[in-house]
């Protein structure tokens, strides 16, 4: 029952992360995008610090590493990912933006490389970096003609949303490497508090005083990136996480991609071509050739289970 439990937890947390790529455009309609992540963070972290000080037994920060963590998250996985993402989101479609943020696990396999003992890239996985780094150029299809003049706007929408995923993977080594002792939810909660200060005050600074104006669907959009894609999710990943492990978890990042690009085309009418998925494709196997230890282990768990259950019937 619990095996069926987490394969429909997985498939709700792709759904909600997928859609947020669907919601981020909508919202970018009426309201700028540095204020509309520093909004959704009003919401999500008001509702995961009710959350965690109703499940975590100690929510509140008190070692150096807690704090360090908190920080790191605030800066660059809440305030400069998602800052950057909504921006580069004005730029390019969210199937698009969906795509090259799949390159996270990559980069943040990279990033643990140069920063954190006794892990190491062979070979193998430096062409799997190169080929998701590749994957993300296929994606981001820059025209040779206009490329003298500048990018164009999907590519330059790439590039921003390529740097947000740069921002979040780095993030996460950062924090991986503080050893926070408070439970990761809590440290989330926080972090989410923290990052929704910085973005509204880089809101100020990069878009004024803000006078936004709230349609029914900005309004919807947001309450469904704070309430369901944030503090829902971020729940549901770390059920996933502490269940089924960090590389089960994280397989997510490849299916959100097709969830997002599903409902864009549904919902918004958007273009998917050729070019956007053979350069997904290029991703997802740069992430199999980085962790292609990993994946056959996982695998070859897989074959012995499927083998007991086939014996179990003769």
């Amino acid at each position: 029952m619990s095996r069926y439990r987490d394969i429909g937890l997985f498939l709700l947390l792709s759904s909600l992360w997928g859609g947020s790529f669907v919601a981020i455009e909508v919202g970018l309609r009426e309201l700028p995008p540095v204020l509309f992540a520093a909004l959704r963070f009003d919401v999500a972290a008001l509702l995961l610090l009710g959350y965690a000080a109703l499940r975590v037994a100690d929510p509140v920060p008190r070692t150096r590493g807690d704090f360090v963590a908190i920080g790191a998250s605030a800066v660059f996985i809440v305030a400069a990912n998602n800052a950057l993402l909504f921006v580069g989101q004005t730029q390019t479609s969210g199937s698009i933006a969906s795509i090259v943020y799949s390159l996270n696990p990559i980069l943040t396999t990279a990033f643990a490389a140069l920063l954190v003992g006794g892990v190491g890239l062979d070979t193998r996985g430096y062409v799997g970096v190169l080929l998701g780094l590749v994957g993300v150029a296929v994606v981001a299809g820059p025209d040779p003609a206009v490329i003298s003049g500048g990018l164009s706007g999907d590519a330059l929408g790439v590039a921003i949303v390529f740097c947000a995923a740069v921002a979040v993977s780095f993030g996460s080594v950062l924090v991986r490497r503080a050893g926070a002792q408070t439970p990761s939810v809590a440290v989330t909660a926080w972090s989410m508090a923290l990052g929704a200060v910085v973005i509204h005050a880089g809101s100020l600074v990069a878009e004024g005083v803000p006078s936004p104006s709230f349609s029914g669907d900005t309004v919807v959009a947001l309450l469904f990136l704070g309430v369901f894609a944030s503090a829902l999710a971020y729940s549901i990943y770390f059920d996933l996480l502490d269940r089924q492990g960090p590389f089960q978890a994280n397989l997510v990042a490849y299916v959100v991609p097709v969830v997002a690009t599903l409902l864009g085309w549904a919902i918004l009418s958007e273009r998917v071509t050729a070019m956007t998925v053979g350069g997904f494709l290029l991703v997802f196997v740069g992430f199999a050739l980085v962790k292609y230890e990993t994946l056959a282990a996982e695998l070859s768990k897989l074959r012995a289970g499927a083998r007991a259950v086939t014996g179990s019937f003769r």
